[in-house]
């Protein structure tokens, strides 16, 4: 059963309209009776109040990180609105950095922005499926030659990863090093929707899919 912080997350993720239930193409093609966008965060209220949600697991760390990491794009303004919320509610100082999507050759050049990358640097985004994007990331940071401390997303869809049939968040932290943790989790989803009396039919359905794509653990 979801605890009280990620019952929060998942009611607030069905109001924005993050968290849809229906019959859903996936990028990777497959079928999905579930759908999760963070772009539907459209509104300063709604941003500010989803920054405070990963602020709040942030400030739960044993040690904070120097700096946020947010791959482009969605984790720009996620990065940058957890920042904000670490600052005004926790008292904890982030620098924050991310990637261009093509290195720029002119003015200051170069395909990162923000706070340059050192010391303990925490990734931000939205969900993990294959892992793909925090990988990426996480070359940018080696390169840079600072430490990637963890990977923290929204949703952990425990999809099993593109080598193997391990769960993808667990072949990420072993290539980070470093702790990969989520606000929910596609189990989280399941048991409240085994809850609900208003959207119990897809408990089934989602049941199906993690057969079917779910990572071993």
């Amino acid at each position: 059963m979801a605890s009280s912080a990620q019952q929060q997350f998942i009611d607030f993720a069905i109001d924005c309209g993050i968290l849809k239930f229906g019959d859903f193409t996936l990028k990777s093609g497959r079928q999905s009776p579930y759908f999760f966008n963070l772009g539907e965060i459209n509104s300063g209220p709604n941003l500010a109040l989803l920054g405070r949600f990963y602020a709040a697991a942030i400030a739960a760390m044993p040690e904070p990180p120097e700096i946020l990491f947010g791959p482009a794009y969605k984790g720009i303004p996620l990065a940058t609105s957890i920042a904000i919320a670490l600052a005004e509610h926790h008292n904890i100082e982030v620098g924050v950095s991310f990637n261009r999507k093509e290195a720029k050759a002119h003015g200051e050049g170069g395909q990162i922005m923000g706070r340059a990358l050192e010391g303990e640097v925490l990734i931000v985004d939205d969900v993990i499926s294959s892992g793909m994007s925090a990988l990426e990331a996480l070359g940018f940071i080696e390169t840079a030659g600072a430490r990637c401390c963890g990977v923290l997303v929204a949703l952990d869809r425990e999809e099993r990863s593109r080598e193997n049939g391990r769960a993808a968040s667990l072949a990420l932290a072993e290539a980070c090093g470093a702790p990969v943790t989520s606000l929910v989790s596609l189990n989280d989803i399941f048991g409240f929707l085994s809850q609900s009396e208003t959207l119990s039919e897809f408990a089934g359905l989602i049941a199906t899919y993690r057969r079917a794509y779910g990572g071993t653990r």
